[in-house]
Formats: C-alpha cells, sequence, structure tokens
C-alpha cells in the first residue's frame, strides 16, 4: 500500500514514465501542460477549505496509518490522486486502441488502475475518502486540459528537437539525484523502478545526442 500510495507522487510516476519522452514525445507535452494545470487548481481547493487531515480530528488508534503521519489543515483535496488521474488521464485519451473491445478494455485498465492508487491515500490513513474524489475529478480536468492545451499551443515542442536534448539530461539527472535522496530515506522498491526508468531514459538520449 505503501509502494501504491509513492504513485501519487508527481516525480515517482512522470520518471517511471521519462521513457515515453523518447518514442511518443507529444504525450510528454501534454503531460508537462497537464502537470502544471493540477498544480495550479490544487493550491487555491487546499487554501480555500483547509479540510484538517485525519491524524488531525481522528484518535490515532481508530484508524490505519501506514507510513508518515500527515496532520495540518491541507486534506482537501488530495494532491497524489490529482496527480494520479492527471497523468493517467493523459495516457488513457492519448494511447486509446481504435477496436472498440480494446477500447473497452483500455477505459476499464487506466480508470480502475486510477481508483486503486487514489484509495491509498485512504488506506495509508493520509486522506478523507472526500478528498480522494474531488481529486481524482481535479485531476481528470486537469488531464483533459492539458491534452487541449497542447494541441492549440506548441509551448513544448523543443523537446523533440535534438539540440534541447542536454536540457533534457540535465533534468533528468537533477530528477535521479532527488529519487536516489528518496531511497535514502524510505528503501521503497518503487524509487528503484523509477531510478532505473530515469538512468536509461539519460543514457538512451546521451548516446543519441553523441551521435548526432
Amino acid at each position: 500500500m505503501y509502494n501504491f500510495t509513492q504513485l501519487g507522487d508527481a516525480l515517482i510516476i512522470l520518471s517511471l514514465l521519462t521513457i515515453i519522452i523518447l518514442y511518443s514525445p507529444r504525450i510528454w507535452e501534454s503531460l508537462i501542460s497537464a502537470s502544471i494545470i493540477s498544480a495550479v487548481l490544487c493550491s487555491p481547493f487546499k487554501w480555500f477549505f483547509q479540510i484538517p487531515r485525519p491524524a488531525a480530528v481522528w484518535e490515532k488508534d481508530s484508524f490505519v496509518i501506514i507510513g508518515k503521519t500527515y496532520v495540518g489543515n491541507n486534506s482537501l483535496p488530495s494532491g497524489h490522486s490529482i496527480t494520479i488521474f492527471t497523468v493517467l488521464t493523459v495516457l488513457l485519451l492519448a494511447l486509446m486502441p481504435k477496436n472498440t473491445t480494446r477500447k473497452i478494455i483500455w477505459i476499464t485498465l487506466m480508470i480502475g488502475t486510477g481508483i486503486l492508487l487514489s484509495l491509498s491515500r485512504v488506506g495509508v490513513g493520509a486522506h478523507h475518502l472526500l478528498d480522494v474524489v474531488i481529486g481524482s475529478i481535479i485531476g481528470n480536468i486537469a488531464g483533459i486540459s492539458g491534452i487541449l492545451v497542447n494541441q492549440n499551443i506548441k509551448v513544448w515542442s523543443w523537446i523533440d528537437k535534438k539540440k534541447y536534448h542536454p536540457v533534457l539530461i540535465i533534468l533528468f539527472t537533477v530528477c535521479t539525484i532527488v529519487v536516489i535522496i528518496k531511497i535514502r530515506q524510505d528503501n521503497l522498491p518503487v524509487f528503484y523502478f523509477s531510478l532505473l526508468s530515469l538512468l536509461i531514459t539519460i543514457y538512451i538520449i546521451l548516446i543519441n545526442y553523441v551521435k548526432k
């Protein structure tokens, strides 16, 4: 459960998807736009509602807490749920199969995965169920908005150009360092998968750039 909930961390889930930037950069363009929109939408909600975390209002022995104990008045909406549904909405629409049967399977798989990962926030005692529901809706809106923005404004089209690959290498290297720090703090398997994805992506980009 604690591993699953880490996928709501934008650094971790996006690090797992870095390899996509090599083969389908347009998906990453939408992911960047959607992630920025999700961050912009999340903060005002937390500031306006100021809902206390479960650990701040309930007795600690009345529910399960896995990992860190979160307190404070920033429970609504769940930022992890926003991130999960932002990313999965982009992937859902960008990789939608044309075959009807496969389309139904794909939609069911992505929505089911999103629900399970989002509910992990309740499972670890970090959020109320309503936080997760609202966060999932905001994430869905952010994902769709990111795709629409990318279709009309080519802000991130530069990531497909090899002359800018050193920027990606630096960015992913910084992400690698942060993931390593996370591993030192919480030695979780999911972090190793993110680290491996980053290292493979950096290696391939570096090789392609050197060949150029």
